[in-house]
């Protein structure tokens, strides 16, 4: 499964890319730390999971949440945001994000999110493979 981390903190970007370097089958494909920036490697690298940060320079993480969801094949967006707040929160999953973390007290949930999502894309690559229907047939 391919990521893209966009964050205008090399920080963050850091600390997120270790901890998805960690969960097997799933990299990092590119990073960004300013909206075009992301916007541009997002239509290039077209991952499976972009994990966005809500201010950025050069427009925000939600101008750039919006512009993705409008493309067919939109990847799952996690919001990652020092700012929690419900007005954020509910513009964000208007806009199409699939989840919004705070970095400060829900930055372990990122990895928990990219374990459960690896590990639907690999059932339905099973599935699309007959191995799943083999393997329980199989005596």
């Amino acid at each position: 499964m391919k990521v893209f981390i966009a964050d205008d903190s090399a920080l963050v970007r850091e600390r997120v890319a270790a901890l998805i370097s960690e969960i097997e089958g799933v990299e990092v494909v590119g990073q960004a730390g300013d909206a075009p920036e992301a916007l541009e490697g997002i239509q290039q690298l077209r991952p499976d999971v972009v994990i966005l940060d809500i201010r950025m320079p050069g427009n925000n993480g939600i101008q750039v949440l919006e512009a993705i969801k409008k493309s067919d094949a939109a990847p799952v967006i996690i919001m990652l945001t020092a700012f929690p707040y419900p007005q954020y929160r509910k513009k964000c999953l208007e806009a199409g994000a699939d989840y919004f973390f705070d970095k400060a007290t829900e930055f372990e949930q990122v990895a928990e999110v990219l374990k459960q999502l690896q590990a639907r894309t690999k059932e339905d690559q099973e599935w699309k493979t007959g191995n799943r229907w083999t393997n329980r047939c199989v005596t």
